[in-house]
């Protein structure tokens, strides 16, 4: 089972602060991650980091610097549409 992991040089309480949700967390990788949004249709994302927030997750692949949004649905799984170059604003997006 893979681990739950903050990003590099980012502690829980600076996540929580920037997002605005208090009850932010890192969450397992061991996940199915899907990029839903675009003329493509769906693609796998291989997860690195997940960050839960509620409903919402951020999630860092493994083969890539960006950091998509998507939904956490009731099996654990993420469903993504967007995505931002940079953690602090995929924070602020929330």
């Amino acid at each position: 089972m893979a681990s739950a992991q903050l990003p590099a040089r980012w502690t829980l309480e600076e996540i929580r602060n920037v997002s605005g949700d208090q009850e932010a967390l890192p969450l397992d990788t061991d996940r199915s991650v899907e990029w839903v949004a675009g003329p493509e249709g769906h693609a796998r994302i291989h997860p690195e980091i997940v960050l839960g927030f509620h409903d919402l997750c951020l999630v860092k692949p493994v083969s890539d610097e960006d950091w998509y949004m998507g939904s956490l649905n009731d099996d654990g799984s993420v469903d993504c549409w967007t995505a931002y170059s940079d953690l602090y604003e995929a924070l602020r997006g929330l």
